[in-house]
């Protein structure tokens, strides 16, 4: 009965690395529909979308499940509990990923981005991508360091999204109105995506230590404005460690 319980903890987690890998291809092929003005893969990336908000009901049917069942608690507890909101944060990046391949619908058969913006948006996009993989491969290691590292990957996208706003303030800009709402809007979605993969990945560190990530580096803490807490980690780790422990003798799982 809880080699079942467990393969149904384990069974979640496969889920949220299957909509990362989903979300994460999404973005990639939104962005070459968007700069191809390619009318058939964006229509593909809106409909995949449902698979990914499959998954994502099917996660939520599941954990509640387990929480009425189980009442798991400790580390069983903070597992189905960050899982789903794990979840929210990936199926919401998977709609960023249509609403960039909705442009490209909208703009077709011209492409929804200027010649002198491309290679920007292009390199959003892709970086996007990389964030996404990183975040399903936090999921899958649990990483506490990789984690982190997207915290500081993320600023590349914040200065390409200052660049793009740069493109737009300019008194040169000479491609009108709606092309302005256009990139504004675009430059918007990928950087929220981007901040959903973080997002991803300082659960994980909560999910792993008990801690948030601003507890545990002093340095996220003074660029968040959020105040330190001395010894964090080490707290978070222990308690972790012991709620664990606890778990296995009581055949109690993640909370």
């Amino acid at each position: 009965m809880r080699d079942a319980y467990h393969e149904e903890l384990d069974s979640i987690g496969d889920s949220l690395v299957e909509m990362a890998r989903l979300v994460g291809s999404a973005i990639g092929r939104a962005t070459t529909a968007m700069l191809d003005a390619d009318l058939k893969l964006a229509e593909s990336v809106i409909a995949a979308d449902e698979k990914v908000d499959d998954l994502q009901r099917d996660l939520e049917t599941r954990a509640i499940q387990l929480l009425a069942r189980q009442q798991p608690v400790a580390t069983d507890l903070r597992i189905v509990v960050t899982s789903l909101r794990m979840s929210a944060d990936l199926e919401r990046s998977g709609d960023l990923a249509q609403h960039v391949a909705k442009v490209a619908r909208l703009r077709f058969p011209e492409s929804a981005v200027p010649q002198d913006l491309q290679a920007t948006l292009l390199e959003m996009g892709q970086l996007a991508q990389r964030l996404m993989a990183k975040a399903a491969e936090v999921i899958i290691t649990k990483d506490v360091d990789l984690a982190m590292q997207l915290e500081q990957d993320d600023d590349a996208m914040d200065l390409l999204h200052r660049t793009l706003f740069q493109h737009l303030m300019d008194d040169r800009w000479k491609h009108g109105i709606e092309t302005a709402v256009d990139v504004t809007l675009l430059g918007r979605y990928y950087e929220r995506f981007a901040d959903h993969a973080v997002s991803v990945a300082r659960r994980v560190v909560y999910l792993v230590t008990g801690d948030y990530a601003d507890e545990i580096d002093p340095a996220l803490a003074a660029a968040t404005g959020a105040e330190p807490t001395g010894g964090a980690a080490a707290s978070g780790g222990a308690e972790a460690g012991s709620a664990s422990g606890s778990a296995s003798g009581s055949g109690s799982g993640e909370g």
